[in-house]
């Protein structure tokens, strides 16, 4: 990816009311990237499908710096091959089909909100349609979130590679037991 200066980030996180002032609890890990590290971020908030799908529209036909965005940070609820917003369940298939071909070298990462426990041949379905880099999350639903090693990642480790054999590497000689207790998982 190189540098930290030329990591963008875009992070939305789906609330129950997105008209509403939200105070995330991902704000301090976005500032500590943001001036620790030198990553810009943009944050948005989404409370339906339709806002969800418009939120990641503008970003692939409004914003002139979307190719220079490498991580699309996704903090929804869901299990397995599903995300849920506003009570709603859609699945990656259908995801996949929003954004067909639009999501271009880019690396989708699913904090532990939504598991990501799926098998191989959809996460390549996925990466397959959205022409996505690679597709990242965790399979364990735990007590804690995963806000901490999402830092991680995004600080010390998706910028420092490409080869996504050499980020699993460095994440399990650094964040091993916690990237175990999450069940981190990689498709590429």
């Amino acid at each position: 990816m190189g540098s930290t200066e030329d990591l963008k980030l875009f992070c939305l996180e789906a609330v129950r009311d997105a008209s509403k002032t939200n105070d995330s609890k991902l704000f301090p890990m976005l500032e500590h990237l943001a001036f620790e590290h030198g990553i810009t971020n943009v944050y948005q908030t989404c409370d339906s499908i339709t806002s969800f799908e418009q939120s990641l529209n503008n970003l692939l036909y409004e914003d002139r710096n979307f190719m220079d965005y490498e991580l699309i940070y996704l903090v929804v609820k869901g299990t397995g091959e599903d995300i849920v917003i506003d009570g709603y369940r859609y699945s990656l298939q259908e995801i996949a089909e929003l954004f067909e071909g639009k999501l271009k070298g880019k690396i989708i990462h699913f904090a532990n909100t939504k598991t990501l426990d799926i098998d191989l041949e959809t996460a390549q379905y996925f990466i397959d349609i959205t022409r996505a880099k690679a597709l990242s999350g965790y399979v364990e639903e735990t007590i804690f979130d995963s806000t901490f090693l999402d830092s991680k990642l995004i600080a010390h480790f998706y910028q420092d590679t490409d080869d996504p054999e050499a980020l699993v590497k460095l994440l399990l000689e650094n964040q091993n037991k916690l990237a175990h207790a999450l069940g981190f998982r990689l498709f590429y």
